[in-house]
């Protein structure tokens, strides 16, 4: 029998309209028989699940023929419209949209097709493990799930068990992968019950299966290729790398890092695979590895990983790349905490030393971008090795703090004789160019300064006496640090400054004020027990009081002024708070209010449970103080703030009012100190102006005039009128409501 096209083909003349709409009547009811059977064997086959194997590829074969016959009539119709466009148009076009409907149907018949082929194609695919093909043939399906999802006219009951059968055979997939991946990358791990320590790092163990080339170099499979590719089509390449890399930080390369004593060993095994198992070779004595043997072992793992694993491209990346942006922040972190930390030189002549460490770091880096572990050229890694000086100085610092807390803490009852003719003995200097003649000690390498004209043997010398070891000790490490920062680099010499600390200068206050409080009573309270000579000599006590209380109140002043100008020096950063619509000008004054916030907490930390809380509490306001005095004054010169300024000013000043309270707290118990926090306005003069600003800042014209209340308000017990109306005119734009809101303020 001929087909519809043939016998419209055949007519010998025109194209009638009855001929014509007969048969697109015949073509319609074909389609949607057509439609009937291809959803039924389709909701058969991924709804009821029904084989019927040969049914179907009878129908996808009657779809492509209806679809022929389909464009052959739409293309006569199209035809046929063209040359009776001034008879029947209205007729033609009805017809025309009838075949558009059939069209539209064939189409998600054409998606239907497209779907059970990919998915038939990726089941086959499946069973013959060729793992790329079928997670590609399950995205031509997905693509026609979502063609179909697409059409507006599409009412399909069966798109859920489309999309269900997508969903299961997915999860098909990703479970087959994840069973190769587990095939290929084994884990032996302890129980997560043993505590973690040296003993149970022993038994991990890693078994990369891979095959060989005719050359017989190790490389990663065909097969594994495969299922990494796959698992990037779908994904889950991803999580699957993820997860891996958590378990190789915290079983493998943070042990080697952390134990010396720990090492890797590699194993080939023919056939089976090569084997990564930590072993403790010797019991070292050593408390951390040296950067050398801790880059070497990281070295010979990741190469490991590398030759048998992660040398594949997925992408336009290789996996090293993916697996390298995983691990590379901790494991740097860990390296720099557990071990160049440990590396840095306590002494400065070791500092050249040094130099090898840090080329060593640098080879190590290099090695890791050949594999593509790493991208870029700088790291934290190899930063932290090359700023050795600024780690040396903190060290020295804290290493010489802590002697000298242990010496100002001992005993004072063991002292040591102190005659008129003693005299300190100075470590060898660079001679300076000066009149000053120098005598070499060579039996002891030491020196003694004279000057030509020289005064009385006994000028300025002490008297005999006994003085604490512990002074002497502290003296000679003041010297000994002294002698080490001569020649030093400048971040080095900042090892000198230890007078210059907060804490210092608070202990030094409370030693002062305490000698000067004994001091008062003293003389009285021993009076009555001494003979008269004596007594009236420590009468004299009382006159050393001044001196003392001078003293302390000199030295915390200093230190006092020296956070102020800091302070100031931070917000001066800030532009005058002005333009702060522009992001550069609001992240600068944003930087600086943080950076002052930062410093008084510090601060508020170094001198907690060491100041009387009376004096903490008064020298913690008035750093405040200056600090929000200053951003008052900036704001109250600017002349022009626009609403948006005006919501960052706020934003800014409302980080003050937030944070400035918690900088209080001088007692070590926390609970103690929320009394001192809710107190701010008592020891910060400003505070309750900066609070009125802060409302001005967000406040509408009546609200201010309403503040202001005839000069009787909150308002104008803060600010004067001529210091309102200036707000307001850099507020607000000059209209009638503001000029009467001015008229107000007097």
């Amino acid at each position: 029998m001929a087909s519809f096209v043939t016998e419209v083909l055949a007519s010998s003349g025109k194209l009638e309209k009855e001929d014509l709409s007969s048969k697109i009547s015949k073509m319609s009811r074909k389609v949607e028989d057509t439609k009937e059977e291809v959803c039924d064997m389709i909701n058969k086959r991924y709804g009821d699940f029904l084989p019927s194997l040969q049914g179907s590829e009878e129908l996808m074969v009657q779809v492509d023929e209806v679809s022929k016959e389909m464009d052959a009539l739409k293309n006569c119709i199209e035809t046929e419209v063209q040359q009776n466009i001034h008879v029947a148009v209205a007729e033609y076009a009805k017809l025309k949209q009838q075949l558009e409907k059939n069209t539209i149907i064939m189409t998600m018949l054409g998606h239907l097709k497209q779907f059970h082929s990919a998915m038939e194609e990726s089941n086959k695919a499946l069973l013959d493990k060729k793992y790329v093909d079928a997670a590609n043939h399950l995205e031509r399906a997905r693509a026609s799930v979502d063609s179909l999802k697409g059409w507006k006219t599409s009412q399909l009951p069966l798109l859920s068990a489309l999309s269900s059968e997508l969903t299961v055979q997915r999860e098909n997939l990703i479970y087959h992968l994840g069973d190769e991946w587990k095939r290929l990358v084994i884990w032996s791990l302890p129980s997560s019950k043993e505590p973690a320590g040296l003993k149970s790092f022993l038994k991990v163990k890693l078994n990369l299966s891979h095959g060989c080339t005719k050359d017989g170099e190790a490389k990663p499979t065909a097969l594994l290729r495969c299922v990494l590719q796959a698992l990037a089509i779908q994904g889950d390449l991803q999580h699957k790398i993820k997860l891996f890399s958590q378990v190789l930080l915290k079983t493998m390369l943070k042990p080697l890092v952390m134990y010396p004593s720990l090492s890797v060993r590699v194993t080939e095994q023919q056939g089976e695979g090569t084997v990564l198992a930590l072993q403790c070779l010797e019991e070292s004595n050593k408390e951390r590895s040296t950067p050398s043997q801790v880059y070497s072992k990281l070295l010979l793992v990741l190469r490991t990983l590398y030759s048998h694993l992660l040398d594949v491209s997925i992408g336009d990346k290789k996996l090293s790349a993916i697996l390298g942006e995983l691990i590379w922040e901790e494991m740097s972190k860990c390296i720099i905490h557990e071990c160049l930390l440990y590396s840095i030189p306590t002494n400065s002549s070791q500092l050249e030393k040094y130099n090898t460490v840090i080329k060593e770091t640098e080879e190590f880096e290099k090695s890791l971008k050949e594999m593509e572990f790493l991208q870029g050229d700088s790291t934290d890694l190899l930063k932290y090795a090359r700023d050795v000086n600024c780690h040396f100085a903190s060290k020295k610092c804290k290493d010489v703090i802590v002697a000298a807390r242990k010496l100002m803490t001992s005993k004072m009852h063991n002292t040591v004789k102190i005659t008129p003719d003693y005299k300190l003995r100075l470590p060898k200097l660079p001679v300076p160019a000066s009149e000053l003649k120098v005598k070499h000690d060579t039996t002891k390498n030491e020196i003694t300064m004279e000057n030509k004209k020289q005064l009385s043997p006994w000028s300025m010398c002490l008297p005999a006496c006994r003085i604490s070891e512990s002074v002497q000790q502290l003296m000679e490490l003041a010297l000994n640090t002294l002698s080490e920062a001569v020649g030093s680099s400048t971040q080095c010499k900042d090892v000198c400054n230890l007078l210059k600390f907060p804490h210092l200068a608070a202990i030094q206050h409370n030693n002062c004020m305490y000698l000067a409080h004994h001091l008062l009573t003293l003389g009285h309270h021993f009076r009555a027990h001494l003979p008269q000579p004596l007594s009236e000599g420590v009468a004299t006590f009382v006159d050393m009081v001044p001196g003392f209380r001078k003293l302390g109140a000199q030295c915390f002043l200093a230190q006092m002024n020296v956070q102020r100008a800091e302070l100031l020096e931070r917000l001066s950063t800030a532009h005058n708070f002005s333009n702060l619509d522009d992001e550069d000008n609001y992240i600068a004054a944003s930087k600086a209010v943080r950076q002052v916030i930062h410093q008084l907490k510090q601060l508020g930390t170094v001198w907690q449970d060491v100041l009387p809380v009376s004096i903490y509490c008064k020298a913690m306001g008035n750093l405040l103080n200056t600090a929000i005095t200053e951003v008052i004054s900036k704001i109250m010169m600017l002349e022009d703030i626009s609403s948006e300024d005006g919501e960052h000013l706020h934003t800014l000043c409302q980080t003050i009012i937030e944070e400035g309270p918690l900088v209080f707290i001088p007692l070590a118990e926390e609970n103690k100190n929320k009394k001192y926090q809710e107190e701010v306005p008592l020891y910060v003069r400003k505070w309750s102006t900066f609070k009125e600003l802060v409302i001005v800042l967000r406040a509408s014209l009546q609200e201010i005039v309403d503040r202001w209340a005839d000069g009787k308000g909150p308002l104008a017990l803060e600010f004067s009128s001529s210091e309102v109306k200036n707000l307001i005119r850099a507020l607000f734009q000059n209209t009638e409501r503001r000029a009467v809101a001015l008229t107000k303020i007097r």
